[in-house]
């Protein structure tokens, strides 16, 4: 069987589309690959996104937003976007699904979490339709 991918779309890639790929591949490991990127990339990840994720033990200091490449699309399998809107290229044959998250820009920790805590339960519902254990 070969390896899932999943790539997460947000605006600008500092928030909401970090957090989930920090669930993903802290629940998954190798057992996905996992992308994400912004129509519009930011200069730095959330560090409020920072710091709730540290919270529950998933480092996602290192991450950069990226800039969404049509690349990036093609290469994967499911496609979930987080309010990119028409921004986003949809591609036959892909899996495409629509994540209404609040937007953590601009909040602080505590308004993260409850977005964390959505997030990392839409994951673990992805993973379970993907037949991947997390």
């Amino acid at each position: 069987m070969t390896t899932p991918s999943v790539l997460f779309v947000c605006v600008h890639n500092a928030g909401r589309s970090q957090m989930a790929a920090g669930w993903l591949t802290h629940l998954a490991g190798d057992a996905v690959e996992v992308r994400s990127a912004g129509s519009l990339p930011g200069d730095q990840v959330n560090p409020a996104a920072v710091q709730a994720m540290a919270e529950v033990g998933v480092d996602i200091s290192a991450a950069t937003p990226k800039v969404l490449t049509t690349e990036a699309v093609q290469a994967s399998d499911v496609v979930i976007t987080m309010g990119c809107g028409d921004a986003c290229p949809v591609f036959p044959g892909k899996r495409y699904l629509d994540w209404d998250l609040d937007d953590p820009a601009g909040q602080g920790v505590e308004a993260v979490r409850p977005i964390r805590d959505e997030i990392e339960a839409r994951v673990r519902g992805l993973l379970a339709e993907l037949d991947v254990v997390g």
